[in-house]
């Protein structure tokens, strides 16, 4: 796989490295190269050595699980809140999803020996990465919930929302075609269910770019896992995500 091209270094962007004593951060800058993430570029595939990690800036990445070797359906998705290739901050070398890039953006990459060295000797990096990893996992067991018991155009509007949140802007690209993957249905769903968002003026969407209209709307449209699996920004979606987790 070719490498992503070189790109500008934005090291504050992304909150596991912020959130770093600045000693530790300063220990770290020599082995972080700046990248550009390319929009589908598969930086893992299930059963492959992980040789590098990212910690995304700007950039927006899939975790998705390959049924027989074929059909994907995303678990998980990882912005400048978190890091891909978590799977080696627990020992594991080989990649158990497909990391596939679904917003092209920017990145910080380390190589997995440097990681595996600056993770035994660094207690606070150990710490940022077991809490973000507990966090991974409560979006991907509650994204499997929400697959299985919730209808499409909610599942629709949450994964919107998670998708904002992370790219920091209410306007983005995605295709129909991505958008059946990453929700597991087929394309004539997510048709429909884009449709039924822009009846009700809460997006609009032509030629895979989507503007969210309406964010207050969107949300209450959403699913009550939006709510769970996003932390809270103020104390307005504090109260909302109690109130929607008590629905649920």
């Amino acid at each position: 796989m070719p490498s992503p091209r070189s790109a500008k270094p934005q090291p504050a962007a992304n909150s596991v490295l912020a959130a770093l004593p600045p000693g530790t951060y300063r220990d770290l800058l020599s082995g972080l190269e700046p990248v550009a993430l390319v929009f589908g570029e598969v930086l893992y595939e299930p059963g492959a050595p992980i040789r590098e990690v990212y910690f995304p800036t700007d950039g927006l990445v899939s975790l998705l699980t390959l049924v027989e070797g074929r059909l994907a359906l995303e678990v998980g998705l990882v912005g400048r809140e978190g890091m891909v290739g978590v799977a080696l901050a627990l020992g594991i070398g080989v990649s158990p999803i497909r990391a596939l890039v679904q917003g092209g953006g920017t990145a910080l990459r380390m190589s997995a020996a440097r990681f595996r060295r600056e993770l035994r000797r660094s207690a606070p990096l150990q710490r940022e990465l077991y809490r973000y990893t507990h966090s991974l996992m409560a979006q991907i067991t509650q994204t499997a919930a929400c697959n299985r018991f919730h209808r499409v155009p909610a599942r629709l509007a949450r994964w919107l929302l998670m998708t904002r949140d992370r790219v920091r802007s209410d306007r983005f690209y995605l295709t129909h075609e991505f958008l059946s993957h990453m929700l597991g249905v087929r394309r004539v769903g997510v048709t429909e269910a884009a449709s039924a968002l822009q009846r009700r003026k809460l997006i609009a969407y032509r030629r895979g770019n989507i503007t969210i209209l309406d964010d207050g709307g969107l949300e209450a449209a959403s699913c009550a896992c939006y709510a769970i699996v996003s932390p809270p920004r103020d104390g307005k979606r504090k109260a909302r995500s109690a109130a929607l987790a008590g629905r649920a």
